[in-house]
């Protein structure tokens, strides 16, 4: 056995990231309307802060020069503008849907042979529930994990059952812990996605990979079976996977440009209420040492900002994921994972 390969390496995405909890937490777990306001509100402060300090103050500059007029007609074409993108975010997913006759109907039949494989490697009809389809993969995965472990307990090769042995144990537990994550989960929330991404299987399937090699001459002809078979159950849980992302991915885009088109109504009518309307003179007085207009200007401005906000957030999830999945097969991308 290698002495420098590590049988029960990191499964969970965090510990082969090697980055902060928080970090990933802010990146991928975090609501992302309840993102969309952190980011909205942090502007505001920061524009509360930055302008209450100007000389001369942010009042008189209003009041002689057309600075709110300026930024929130500036504020108009920006809004329109990002939601013609979003639009065309949304053309661009919705293409994938249409096609003539023939294309779906091969699309209708990859998709059903893939079910067909699926049936045939857990023994029952394949689930439509993303998260049960998933479960039921990792489920015989986990089966054929232990028929190994069983197969060279008798073995007289101590190097060989020690490695087996920590594998197995390495495999079952990363099972069931992403099994309990998927039990319940609902497709549409990140929760099935985020679950099947703490399954390690590429590394799993490099290590079935080198027992196999490594100890050739060792496994009989029927241990060297169970290995394919758990080969099998890893490699139909790469692409799996791979469907429920590309899923996600369309419906969040989707939710995205519907939000993004919703937003974008009320922040044209405050950038077009405030550009027509509100001058220096409009908010007199202040507020625990803060001018009003400065309170009113802010507060507008962040919620123009708004709809850009919510692409920021959106962005940040899908964007995250597909750096940290841009491998199907066992490749180590990332330096913390070699």
């Amino acid at each position: 056995m290698a002495e420098d390969t590590d049988v029960s390496t990191a499964n969970t995405m965090r510990e082969r990231a090697g980055e902060s909890r928080t970090k990933l937490w802010i990146l991928l777990r975090v609501n992302r309307l309840f993102l969309t306001g952190i980011l909205t509100g942090a502007v505001f402060v920061a524009f509360v802060i930055v302008v209450a300090g100007l000389s001369p103050p942010f009042a008189q500059q209003v009041a002689s020069e057309d600075v709110i007029e300026t930024l929130f007609s500036t504020m108009i074409t920006v809004i329109v503008t990002g939601t013609t993108l979003v639009v065309t975010i949304g053309q661009l997913v919705l293409s994938q849907e249409n096609g003539p006759l023939g294309d779906q109907r091969e699309r209708m039949s990859s998709s059903m042979d893939a079910r067909d494989f699926t049936e045939e490697l857990i023994g029952a009809p394949s689930p439509t529930d993303p998260a049960e389809y998933l479960r039921e993969i990792l489920g015989v995965t986990a089966q054929r994990a232990e028929a190994l472990r069983d197969s060279v307990a008798g073995t007289g090769d101590d190097a060989l059952r020690t490695e087996v042995d920590e594998f197995a144990d390495s495999v079952v537990g990363n099972v069931d812990i992403v099994r309990d994550h998927l039990d319940g989960a609902q497709f549409g929330s990140f929760d099935v996605l985020f679950a099947a991404l703490n399954f390690n299987y590429s590394w799993k399937i490099y290590m079935v990979e080198r027992i196999d090699n490594e100890y050739e001459g060792t496994l009989s002809e029927d241990q060297h079976g169970l290995l394919d078979e758990l080969k099998t159950a890893l490699s139909m849980f790469g692409p799996a996977r791979e469907h429920v992302k590309t899923l996600y991915f369309q419906w969040a885009l989707i939710d995205l440009s519907q939000l993004i088109l919703y937003a974008a109504v009320p922040a044209l009518a405050v950038a077009g209420i405030m550009a027509a309307v509100v001058d220096g003179g409009t908010f007199p007085g202040s507020t625990l040492g803060l001018d009003h207009i400065v309170l009113v200007v802010g507060g507008a401005f962040a919620v123009t900002l708004a709809p850009f906000m919510l692409f920021v957030s959106y962005l940040l999830r899908i964007l995250t994921v597909a750096k940290r999945t841009l491998a199907i097969e066992p490749l180590i991308l990332r330096d913390t994972q070699q």
